[in-house]
């Protein structure tokens, strides 16, 4: 191994070599937004990480067919979508009801009734609508790399965003005003609590 570090071509190429560390640096590069996409799209923790995994497993069979028309990056994030997007179809076909979580041990935060509030919202939203909100909004991904993650028009993505924000504010319109507090769009409330 050399003292230098490989970027993300360099390191997949490494991979399809033989590399055994290589995909595991990559992902370790980039987990972190990888985790926060699934979880904002699927909503759900133990779900986001099952889909997570299935999408790391999928690059890792499948990165002999990455072409090189994108950046890893956005390669790999749209495998997560898409496997978000896939365990969401499935869970349509067959419902089920989740157990609630309950952790009794921490105290909630001031703002976690409202991310909880956003959260809910953003989980009622039809999936194409919330994807994009997630990552244009959420993580902060122009336009033009949200296209790409999702294999759409960037007009289609403007356009699942600006339907996903309207629906966002009707369903969070009572967060504009609370009492004792200045305005707030749901737009800000989405990106405050994506951090972005």
């Amino acid at each position: 191994m050399t003292d230098e570090v490989r970027d993300d071509a360099a390191l997949l190429r490494a991979h399809l070599a033989g590399d055994r560390d290589a995909f595991g640096e990559l992902v370790t590069r980039h987990r972190e937004r990888l985790w926060a996409v699934a979880l904002r799209t699927m909503g759900d923790r133990e779900d986001a990480a099952d889909a997570l995994q299935d999408a790391l497993l999928s690059a890792y069979r499948a990165a002999d067919r990455f072409r090189g028309d994108s950046a890893v990056t956005t390669w790999l994030h749209r495998i997560v979508v898409n496997a978000c997007l896939d365990r969401i179809r499935r869970q349509r076909a067959r419902p089920t009801q989740p157990l609630p979580e309950v952790d009794t041990t921490v105290a909630p935060a001031p703002d976690r009734d409202m991310r909880i509030d956003v959260e809910a919202a953003l989980a009622q939203l039809p999936v194409e609508q919330r994807a994009a909100l997630v990552l244009v909004d959420v993580q902060g991904y122009p336009v033009s790399e949200a296209a790409e993650m999702l294999g759409v028009a960037e007009g289609t993505i403007k356009s699942r965003c600006a339907r996903g924000r309207a629906r966002l504010a009707v369903s969070l319109g009572y967060l504009r005003n609370p009492p004792g507090a200045s305005s707030v769009g749901s737009e800000q409330v989405v990106r405050k609590e994506g951090g972005a």
